[in-house]
C-alpha cells in the first residue's frame, strides 16, 4: 500500500503538534488551498479561537489581484498578526500543518513576524 501525499503531510503535521501542546502557548495554525490560505490563533489548550484571518474575508483580500499567491499570504499575516496583538498576544507557536516552510507559508511567518509576533 502506498502513502499518499496528504497522509505524508498529516504524520508531519501530528509531530509539530505534538511539540507545541508541551510549549504551553497559544498556536497560530495554517491551512492553504490552491486559492486560498487561511490561519487560526487558538488559546494554548485549544478550546478556544483567539483571533483568525484569511483570504475569503473580504477585509483581508481587499486590494489583492489574487487571493492564492505569496502577496495574500502575506496579508494574511499581517492581519493575524495585527488581531493578535489586539487581543494581547504576542508569543506564539507556528503550526505549519505539515507544509514545507517555503512559499505562501513562510512569506505568512514573516509577515506575521515583522508585524510583531513571535516564534
Amino acid at each position: 500500500m502506498q502513502i499518499r501525499k496528504k497522509e505524508r503531510r498529516m504524520r508531519r503535521a501530528v509531530k509539530t503538534r505534538a511539540h507545541i501542546r508541551n510549549l504551553d502557548v497559544a498556536r497560530l495554525s495554517i491551512h492553504k488551498t490552491p486559492r486560498h490560505i487561511y490561519a487560526q490563533l487558538t488559546d494554548a489548550q485549544g478550546a478556544k479561537v483567539i483571533a483568525a484571518a484569511s483570504t475569503v474575508q473580504t477585509a483581508v483580500a481587499e486590494g489583492l489581484k489574487f487571493t492564492g499567491n505569496v502577496e495574500a499570504a502575506k496579508a494574511v499575516g499581517k492581519a493575524i498578526a495585527e488581531r493578535a496583538k489586539a487581543a494581547g498576544v504576542t508569543k506564539v507557536a507556528f503550526d505549519r500543518a505539515g507544509f514545507r516552510y517555503h512559499g505562501r507559508v513562510k512569506a505568512l511567518a514573516d509577515a506575521a513576524r515583522e508585524s510583531g509576533l513571535e516564534f
